[in-house]
């Protein structure tokens, strides 16, 4: 492992950089696309427009998200909740799930040329549908259900009316979250390629460059790299401000920053495909054609995840971690990293394009210098992980066991122990770096302090450096969880029930003529686990929107006139649990 200078560092001495390629020599011919890269050819003129105004996007299908690949693309409804949804083709409608977080209200319509049409953050379902998940939800006694359906319960013509648009589940505004479906695999396409485009004619823009000085190790959050900012050249074409080639030694990577827009808006928006050559020679293909859900969070993988977790920028990287199990590497070269032989000069040539097939292209040379070092110094990791074999490490105080495949690449593990918190009950255990990236999640077992006593066993739980809980258990003297992310932990409890806070509702209100009964809920750690109302100690549907901790329920109309008791019991993941209980008129 290496020290290194900041990335800060390098940008600003790039910046200040202020020559020219131009007079260098000439750039070789890359090959020629011929249209834009898949694996197949997809129904056209099949789908229509889920909306019935002039799509336009807010997100798009493979975009970078904070923990995952997008896998649909996000229509626009012009800020409004109700606007109504069609079914895109003939079908039947073979699943419906209503989620707190998640997709929110969601429905799925299979169609007979083998694809699933899928809509999220839904408001309502269209009439006998949403008759039918009520009446589900009060069998189940639960306000998240998932309901697999037959084909002759809700057949569907193209252009039915499926329900209405909305922000439900964990939507940040009012859109449409669509997807197409290989309804076999049930793995994500990119819906454009079957017709339904948003307008544009805007090629991608290219923000920067990074070069890593990988050498003979993975890249990590101490690799050196090198960042350079693009000058627009015109006509697509873009270009480094350099008067000579960039000086390289040894094992090579690229990563670019580069986004898409679309006319009429200023979203940002993913690309389709990413080529890179060197000199004429294709050394690595990224296209977001087709996504897999097991493999989604693998985004971390993909963009160099320790540059995005210090200043929030996404390198897409040219090349493959060891482990990195996406298919969104079309073509590589090796791995897609790149040698030079000595006192070689080598031109490199970035290729992006957007679905449409509108390009952008950067042409940079790089130049094997042998007097070249990167500011390195190794820095002696723990204890060796590897990603193809179970890992363990454990002290007086902490025990870690990392899974076979939860690491993309090996790495030396680094480990340190800090000073107890206030209101901890163990030290802070630092477990290698948040910066370098999981696949999936490993144990974690920490030792408790003599002051966790025994009743305050079962409201024990793990919280990492910003103070949220990540979950666990006492046994054995450990509190024991499950972590997706390397970080700084240690010990609390939750001994604090939930709170209610009545909104429209109070003791003895007359609630004649209002809709819906309404309270807020929160936790302060755990984090709620369950909530259940009853009405004169019968079960009644409540809605749960997590971003507004808002819990309601809407009246029914077979709720009779007089006195009424509402009882509300919600509880956290630590078993602590709040009722409240209040009369009202009806």
């Amino acid at each position: 492992m290496r020290k290194v200078k900041t990335i800060g560092t390098f940008l600003f001495l790039t910046l200040l950089m202020s020559f020219t390629q131009d007079n260098l020599s000439a750039q070789p011919a890359i090959p020629k696309p011929t249209g834009i890269i898949k694996s197949q050819d997809y129904p056209q003129n099949y789908f229509r427009n889920p909306l019935g105004i002039t799509p336009q996007a807010s997100g798009t299908f493979g975009e970078l998200r904070s923990t995952h690949f997008h896998a649909g693309d996000d229509y626009r409804t012009q800020q409004k909740i109700g606007l109504p949804l069609y079914a895109v083709a003939d079908g039947y409608v073979s699943r419906i799930r209503v989620q707190a977080a998640g997709g929110g209200h969601s429905l799925y319509i299979n169609h007979p040329n083998g694809y699933t049409s899928v809509y999220l953050h839904m408001e309502t379902f269209s009439g006998e549908m949403a008759k039918y998940v009520e009446k589900k939800q009060y069998e189940n006694q639960s306000f998240e259900i998932d309901l697999e359906l037959n084909p002759t319960q809700f057949p569907l013509k193209k252009g039915d009316v499926i329900g209405t648009a909305g922000n439900t589940g964990s939507s940040q505004g009012p859109h449409l979250h669509f997807e197409i479906r290989d309804t076999e695999s049930q793995n994500p396409i990119n819906t454009q390629l079957f017709g339904l485009h948003f307008k544009d004619n805007i090629p991608p823009l290219i923000q920067n460059l990074a070069i890593y000085d990988l050498l003979d190790e993975p890249c990590s959050d101490n690799t050196h790299k090198r960042i350079f900012r693009p000058t627009f050249a015109g006509s697509g074409k873009y270009k480094l401000n350099l008067s000579q080639p960039i000086k390289i030694n040894g094992r090579t990577g690229l990563g670019i920053q580069s986004i898409d827009r679309h006319n009429g808006t200023s979203f940002s928006h993913g690309v389709y495909s990413i080529e890179v050559f060197l000199n004429e020679e294709n050394i690595s293909t990224v296209v977001f054609e087709k996504l897999d859900f097991n493999t989604s969070r693998a985004v971390h993988s993909y963009v160099d995840y320790p540059t995005y977790m210090e200043r929030n920028i996404k390198f897409q990287k040219a090349f493959k971690d060891a482990n990195h199990p996406t298919e969104i590497y079309r073509f590589l070269k090796g791995d897609g990293s790149f040698n030079l032989e000595e006192g070689e000069t080598a031109w490199i040539t970035y290729r992006v394009r957007d679905i449409h097939g509108n390009t952008s292209e950067l042409a940079f040379q790089v130049k094997q210098d042998s007097t070249y070092f990167p500011d390195n110094e190794i820095i002696p990791g723990t204890k060796m992980f590897y990603f193809d074999q179970d890992n363990e490490f454990e002290t007086e105080y902490v025990k870690v066991r990392v899974p076979k495949n939860a690491l993309y690449d090996y790495l030396y593990f680094r480990y340190s122990m800090g000073e107890k918190p206030a209101d901890g009950y163990s030290a802070i255990h630092h477990i290698h770096s948040p910066k370098i990236p999981l696949f999936s999640s490993y144990e974690l077992r920490v030792k408790a302090d003599s002051t966790l006593t025994t009743e305050l066993h079962e409201k024990a739980l793990l919280v990492n450096a910003r103070g949220s809980s990540i979950g666990g258990y006492f046994e054995d003297g450990y509190v024991i969880a499950k972590s997706g992310a390397f970080g700084s932990f240690h010990i609390k409890v939750d001994t604090i029930a939930p709170v209610i806070r009545p909104i429209n509702i109070s003791p003895n209100k007359n609630m004649r003529g209002v809709k819906s009964l309404r309270v807020q809920i929160s936790d302060n750690l755990s984090g709620i686990q369950s909530y259940e109302g009853r009405i004169n100690g019968e079960w009644v549907l409540m809605k749960y929107d997590p971003k507004t901790r808002n819990l309601w329920h809407e009246f029914s109309p077979n709720l009779g006139s007089g006195n009424h008791v509402f009882e509300l019991v919600v509880k956290d993941n630590k078993n602590n649990t709040k009722t409240y209980q209040v009369k009202f008129v009806r």
